[in-house]
């Protein structure tokens, strides 16, 4: 008598079920590592720069000489923590913010404007774009005092600085933004039987609009530079940051000094950002730098 072959057991089907993945904490996890990472290298920087500040004021230089250098708790507990001193220089930063602000007004629509006729003809292009780069590579400081006979020596010198430092980067970003418009999109509007003006405002501005903003954001940080040199060299009026600078300065205050140029420091970084936030905003990832921090 034989015996019965052994039945295997036929392989039951398990459903799988999927692993459920929390795409959302994903998504934030490296954008908070990227945030992180971004804010460490410039802490540390900081962080190294103040170490050094101390060791040099501290170690290297004599008593007699520290007011060359004073140290960084020195300038922190009798200048920026101390109202006596901090309020007039926040007054005089409100007068350079007001002249800046208006030569960035001009110098937008100047920069702007300018631009737009460069890309309209090539001998237009030719007449001014030369001076404009002569504009650019003269010193400021060589037609200073040429700005003081002619314009006095009050806020409209000020403001004329500014202009003068800000308005290059505009005209040139926004020419070269104009003229890199994709031709397909030119023949479009040639089909669609588009006026001037159209094509103007519909194709080419709002193509060129990235490249505008990087101008304008370049020239956003040039502006405060501009006005604090308008106010070192044109005393005429309220006193700005840059007049404090040269008082102090005069009168070897190194603390005061310091802490002027680092609230001067602070307020170029903060107009600088403050744009390149509207840049993204505006045009998002279409702005190649809009993906960089």
């Amino acid at each position: 008598m034989t015996e019965a072959p052994a039945v295997l057991p036929l392989p039951v089907a398990t459903a799988r079920t999927p692993a459920v993945t929390d795409t959302g904490s994903q998504a934030r996890r490296p954008r908070t590592v990227t945030v992180a990472t971004g804010l460490l290298f410039p802490v540390l920087s900081l962080a190294g720069a103040l170490a050094l500040w101390s060791a040099v004021s501290w170690f290297v230089l004599s008593p007699e000489r520290q007011f060359l250098l004073p140290p960084p708790n020195r300038v922190l507990t009798q200048s920026l923590l101390d109202w006596k001193h901090l309020s007039p220089m926040l007054e005089a930063l409100a007068v350079t913010a007001r002249v800046a602000l208006v030569g960035f007004v001009v110098a937008v629509l100047v920069g702007v404007g300018t631009g737009v006729l460069m890309s309209r003809a090539k001998w237009i292009e030719r007449i001014i774009y030369p001076y404009a780069v002569v504009l650019q590579v003269i010193p400021i400081l060589a037609i200073v005092p040429l700005i003081g006979l002619w314009f006095g020596y009050g806020m409209t010198a000020r403001t004329l600085v500014c202009v003068l430092i800000a308005a290059f980067p505009i005209i040139t970003n926004t020419h070269f933004g104009l003229q890199s418009v994709d031709r397909g999109l030119h023949e479009l509007f040639t089909l669609g039987r588009a006026s001037r003006w159209d094509r103007l405002v519909k194709l080419e501005l709002r193509a060129a609009l990235p490249a505008v903003l990087a101008g304008i954001r370049t020239a956003s940080g040039l502006v405060v530079v501009g006005a604090i040199i308008g106010d070192m060299f044109f005393a005429k009026g309220e006193p700005g940051i840059g007049t404090l600078l040269d008082v102090f300065r005069s009168r070897l205050q190194s603390e005061d000094l310091i802490a002027a140029i680092v609230i001067a420091s602070v307020f170029g970084v903060a107009v600088f950002s403050a744009f390149g936030i509207l840049s993204r905003l505006l045009v998002g990832s279409w702005h190649a730098s809009g993906h960089k921090s």
